[in-house]
C-alpha cells in the first residue's frame, strides 16, 4: 500500500509529484523499453561498425570508461546538486525532486509509474548523446580512426546502461531479484548514504563505481552509514566496496 511506513514528508511529496509531474499516459514499461531496448540496439549497432580493431585502438574502451566515470561524478556533484545558470532544470529535477521522492529512509519505489522519478527522460538521453557523442565521434574519427570513434560511443552507451541498471536496482524493494544481486548489495549502501539529506551535497557522487569519489576524497564509508537490519535484509547484504 502506497505511503505505508514512509516518512510523512516523503509520502506527501510522492503524492504531489505523481499528481504534478507524471503524465496521465505515462507507462513505466515503455520507459524501461526505451532505455534498455533502444540503448542496447544502439550499442550493438556501434559494435557492428568495428573493422579489424588494432590492439592500440582497444585502449579507447578503458579510457572512455574512466572519462564516463569522471563525467558521472562531476555532473552529479555540481549541476545536479548546485544551481548553475542554464542548468536549473537539471538541478530542480534531481536535488529538488529525486532527493525528495527518495531519501536514505525511503529508497524503494512503489510501482512502475515511479520510474519517472528514477530513469533519465528519453528526450534528455537523446539530447545528451546528440550534443556530446556525435561531435566527439566526428573528432575521434578524423583525428584517430573510425574504430576508436565507434568504441568511444559504444563504451559510453554501455556505461550509461550500466548506470541506469544500478540506479534502478538501488531503488527497488529489497526482495526484488535485481536488488538481490551481489553487485547491487555491494554498492547499494553507497547510494543510500548519498540520499541522506545531510550527505547528498557532499558525499558519494558516483552512482556506479566510486573511482572518482576515492580520487577526490568524497567517499563516505562510515559504518553508521550502512543500512541497518531493519532497512534491508541485514548489514552483510551491504558491505563496503
Amino acid at each position: 500500500m502506497r505511503g505505508v511506513g514512509l516518512p510523512e514528508a516523503v509520502a506527501r511529496f510522492r503524492e504531489e509529484y505523481r499528481d504534478r509531474e507524471i503524465p496521465a499516459g505515462y507507462d513505466g514499461r515503455l520507459h524501461l523499453a526505451f532505455t534498455f531496448g533502444v540503448g542496447s540496439i544502439a550499442l550493438v549497432l556501434c559494435l557492428l561498425q568495428l573493422q579489424a580493431v588494432l590492439p592500440l585502438e582497444w585502449l579507447a574502451v578503458p579510457l572512455t570508461w574512466l572519462y564516463a566515470n569522471l563525467a558521472e561524478y562531476l555532473g552529479h556533484r555540481f549541476p545536479m546538486h548546485r544551481p548553475f545558470r542554464g542548468l536549473g532544470l537539471v538541478y530542480r529535477r534531481h536535488a529538488g525532486q529525486h532527493h525528495r521522492f527518495f531519501n536514505h529512509q525511503a529508497m524503494p519505489l512503489d510501482d512502475l509509474r515511479d520510474l519517472r522519478a528514477v530513469l533519465f527522460p528519453p528526450l534528455l538521453v537523446i539530447f545528451f548523446f546528440g550534443l556530446f557523442a556525435l561531435p566527439v565521434w566526428v573528432g575521434l574519427s578524423l583525428l584517430l580512426s573510425d574504430n576508436v570513434a565507434w568504441l568511444f560511443v559504444a563504451t559510453g552507451l554501455g556505461y550509461f546502461l550500466n548506470y541506469e541498471i544500478l540506479h534502478l536496482a538501488y531503488h527497488l524493494p529489497d526482495d526484488h531479484w535485481l536488488a538481490q544481486r551481489w553487485l547491487v548489495r555491494k554498492l547499494g549502501w553507497l547510494h543510500r548514504t548519498h540520499h541522506d539529506p545531510r550527505r547528498m551535497a557532499h558525499n558519494n557522487f558516483n552512482i556506479t563505481y566510486p573511482v572518482c569519489d576515492l580520487l577526490f576524497s568524497t567517499l563516505r564509508r562510515d559504518p553508521e552509514d550502512k543500512p541497518s537490519a531493519d532497512a534491508g535484509d541485514n548489514a552483510r547484504d551491504n558491505p563496503p566496496a
